[in-house]
């Protein structure tokens, strides 16, 4: 039962380009698995016409491929059924990323394939590119110049329980290419003039690495959270540096990026803690604000952090992150303000470190004084102790002292003494040492200070009253420092808590975050081992370190892995209110997204009305008044009258069909219906019929150019618009020019006119529907040609955009797939309404 019930685990061979070898290593492991006993099988492999490749499917068992009607063409995907009906313990699928052929009841993808498979307990090895992750797409455009069609999502591959980089120089790859060993001999001199180039292979590269390295981290800190390791593993330095909000913030962080990139690249982390006895009371925000861009701006990242100590808070953190360098300023206390308040916190951080390597680096403010309040404002189990040792001792030392110099200080001076020593105490222990202080100094004074000196003069009522006095006046004293100690106290818890609230809010407004990124902000604030948004409340809490807040209507925000304090809580409650603003936001935004279409057809409907009124009324009117006026017989017409009132009856009827025909075709590219046949077509076959009606075109440099991946009859629309529109711009006496070229994997047609050109601001109104930009003639149309030529152009996966002339003038330039360079499936493309502007 376990075997049936157990999911197969994934294996992906990541590469950084075609070509690395997945393919073969991926054959390998099956020839290994195979060898040693395990049932293995081939569900699909793509060998790409590589002869050393495709002799590794000699002695594996392969499953014959599913052939897959479309349109009139046929094409072979993976066979599923067939793979479960086989049921192996192996099954080897090339091609993660892979779109298959629509209809019969398919996946849209082969990662679902895929996921198919594991679920039934199968095990599967695959393969796939770096430029296929759905995160690096845009990335690898912007490298490469070639957009990516086929993406498999990134948290599908980080899902595999075993993801091996296949690694090759750029060097090697490019020789592997000139030596034909991944493409035909009539691409390679196009691949490595292009996608091929030494730095597109390099930067690649480096993503590949970067990903997989970012893959291995996160395995590696599961790993330790699983086996509670805490001690420090320097695989990979990291460097924190502590920030108090302090001026010095700006020299610690460049101090710590500089170690960070001596460290071959290390993580550079800063982070601030905020906590409830004071210390972190008095920064300023401003410059928190300023030193947190500098540490994005230097590639770090920002992080906030509640804890009880400053130094206990930012080891842990350290040790969370697995950091191995701790940057800290040095005190900005005074040595006097040492030798009085103890050690501080670098003292400390240094003692808790460990393996952790500590670096204080001074700056401008260390030793004048310190902008934040003392860290010694409340009472701690040690002074809760020396409070009343104090209280007893000092009195005695001071009797001791004075007695030396009975003889030069009166009985005025003494008392006033030992009154000081009392604030002094009140201040270290509160009013209970200051009463036991009080009391220990009103009997030493009657002892030896006040006649007669060695005995106690309880008898005479002035000495009773002034001792009484004293007592009172100690106590008052000592209770009023310490109101005041506990008012700054919570003034300190307060400040504390305001200003991690207002990192938040900041952080939000900032960056829009995400509810995953909340909860992972409020586990990092919290210092807790997880963060969790769930429907219902846990029905117990097992043990201790579980707390649970709500977070909004049926909703509550879950923490687990320590015990938080009564002002914690009140924070995270705060927290739980913004994550369920987040949700609610999020709700928001889905419900918003949904009516966002019927916003837009409503849009293009209600501009329908408004244009039909008049540019379709105006030819109707026009053939409509022709052959009024032929149908009668109060004027006799001549031959020359009639053929041109039946040229404009003609003129008028071609002009509404073209126009209706615009109209159908776009509510078609809306409503996602319009049936496409792609295929591979020649230039040349188009560019005749579409140019037709476009008289004197220079027409350049299309003979040579490969077929490309398109729909004949909608190319022809296209560029039949685009000439036409052209060809309006153009002034007298100079002519449209049609060029294209070859580049990448796909072919640039561009129709060039001579007008008057368009401001950069303004090109992007071409492409809206019923749009003239301000024409008012009647023979401008509805405005529909551009519109419907990128809807057109984008459903035939290719891109329509606009570029300045030389020397004056607008180009449209049309970038279409190279038939020899598309994916096959490509072939059974349907325009959605996605892929309309």
């Amino acid at each position: 039962m376990n075997d049936v019930l157990r999911r197969g685990r994934l294996k992906v061979y990541l590469g950084a380009a075609p070509g690395v070898g997945k393919t073969y290593r991926m054959l390998d492991e099956a020839r290994r698995r195979a060898a040693r006993g395990a049932d293995v099988v081939v569900g699909f492999a793509e060998c790409h016409g590589r002869p050393r490749t495709e002799a590794m499917l000699d002695g594996l068992e392969v499953v014959a491929r599913a052939q897959c009607a479309y349109r009139g063409g046929y094409f072979e995907e993976m066979d599923l059924p067939a793979v479960l009906a086989r049921r192996p313990e192996v099954a080897v699928v090339d091609e993660f990323a892979h779109s298959n052929v629509p209809g019969g009841g398919r996946n849209a993808k082969r990662w679902q394939d895929i996921d198919v498979l594991l679920a039934a307990g199968i095990d599967v090895v695959t393969a796939v590119n770096v430029q296929h992750l759905a995160s690096l797409k845009d990335v690898v455009e912007k490298i490469t110049g070639v957009p990516q069609h086929e993406t498999v999502p990134d948290d599908v591959v980080r899902r595999a329980q075993q993801i091996e980089l296949i690694d090759m120089p750029p060097e090697g790859l490019r020789r592997r290419m000139a030596h034909g060993n991944i493409y035909t001999p009539e691409k390679i001199d196009a691949a490595l003039a292009n996608y091929f180039r030494p730095g597109n292979l390099t930067a690649l590269r480096q993503l590949a690495l970067l990903w997989v390295a970012d893959r291995v981290d996160e395995a590696l800190h599961t790993y330790r959270a699983e086996h509670a390791i805490g001690g420090v593993w320097e695989t990979r330095e990291r460097v924190v540096v502590a920030l108090t909000g302090g001026p010095e913030g700006d020299t610690l962080i460049r101090r710590a990026a500089r170690i960070a990139d001596r460290s071959a690249g290390g993580d550079l982390l800063a982070v601030h803690v905020a906590r409830s006895d004071g210390l972190a009371a008095g920064v300023s925000h401003a410059s928190l604000a300023r030193q947190r861009r500098l540490v994005e701006d230097l590639g770090g990242s920002y992080h906030s952090v509640v804890g009880d100590g400053v130094a206990t808070a930012l080891v842990e953190f350290a040790r969370t992150e697995n950091a191995t360098q701790l940057v800290l300023g040095t005190s900005r206390r005074g040595r006097l303000e040492r030798f009085l308040t103890g050690p501080g916190t670098g003292e400390t951080v240094t003692e808790l470190s460990g393996d952790i390597d500590v670096h204080r680096v001074t700056h401008e403010r260390a030793g004048r004084g310190t902008l934040l309040p003392s860290r010694r404002r409340t009472l701690s189990t040690a002074r809760l102790i020396a409070g009343p040792v104090t209280g007893l001792v000092l009195p005695l030392l001071l009797t001791v002292c004075l007695a030396q110099v009975r003889d030069t200080v009166n009985l005025t001076s003494e008392a006033l003494l030992f009154l000081l020593a009392v604030v002094g105490v009140a201040c270290i222990g509160g009013v209970t040492s200051a009463v036991i202080a009080s009391v220990t100094a009103s009997l030493l004074l009657n002892y030896w200070f006040i006649p007669p000196i060695g005995q106690f003069t309880l008898d005479d009522p002035n000495a009773l009253l002034a001792l009484g006095v004293f007592t009172v006046v100690a106590a008052t004293v000592a209770a009023v420092v310490d109101r005041s100690l506990r008012l700054s106290r919570r003034s300190a818890r307060a400040t504390a808590e305001a200003e991690t609230m207002s990192s938040l809010a900041g952080s939000i407004v900032r960056g829009g975050q995400t509810i995953p990124a909340l909860l992972e902000r409020t586990k990092e604030t919290f210092g807790t081992d997880s963060a969790e948004l769930v429907d219902q409340p846990p029905d117990h809490e097992v043990g201790s370190g579980v707390t649970t807040v709500p977070a909004g209507p049926g909703a509550f925000l879950v923490l687990r892995g320590r015990t938080l304090s009564s002002s914690e809580r009140r924070v995270l409650a705060a927290f739980a209110a913004h994550v369920g603003s987040a949700v609610e936001r999020a709700q928001l935004a889905e419900a918003a997204a949904e009516i966002e279409p019927v916003k837009a057809a409503d849009r293009l409907r209600t501009a329908l009305l408004r244009a039909v009124g008049h540019d379709l009324r105006t030819p109707l009117a026009a053939g409509w008044a022709a052959v009024t006026s032929l149908r009668g017989r109060d004027v006799e017409f001549s031959d020359e009258d009639r053929d041109e009132l039946l040229a404009t009856a003609d003129e008028s009827m071609a002009k509404l069909n073209r126009l209706l025909e615009n109209l159908l075709d776009l509510s078609r590219l809306e409503a996602g219906v319009l049936p496409l046949n792609l295929r591979a077509t020649s230039l040349e076959e188009v560019l005749p019929m579409a140019l037709a009606d476009v008289p004197d075109v220079d027409l350049r440099d299309v003979e040579s150019i490969p077929p490309v991946l398109v729909d004949p009859p909608l190319l022809e629309r296209v560029i039949a618009n685009l000439a036409g529109n052209a060809a309006r711009h153009t002034p007298a006496g100079r002519r449209v020019m049609v060029t294209a070229s070859a580049l990448g994997g796909r072919v640039e047609l561009r129709v060039v006119d001579r007008g008057p050109g368009l401001p950069t601001a303004g090109r992007e109104r071409l492409f809206e529907p019923f749009q003239r930009l301000g024409d008012t003639d009647n023979s401008t149309g509805l405005g529909l040609g551009l519109a419907l030529a990128r809807g057109l152009t984008e459903a035939m996966n290719g891109t329509l955009a606009p570029e300045d002339t030389p020397g004056g003038g607008l180009t449209m330039v049309v970038s279409l797939p190279l038939a020899e360079w598309a994916d096959p499936s490509a072939s059974t493309a349907v325009a959605t309404p996605g892929r309309t502007p």
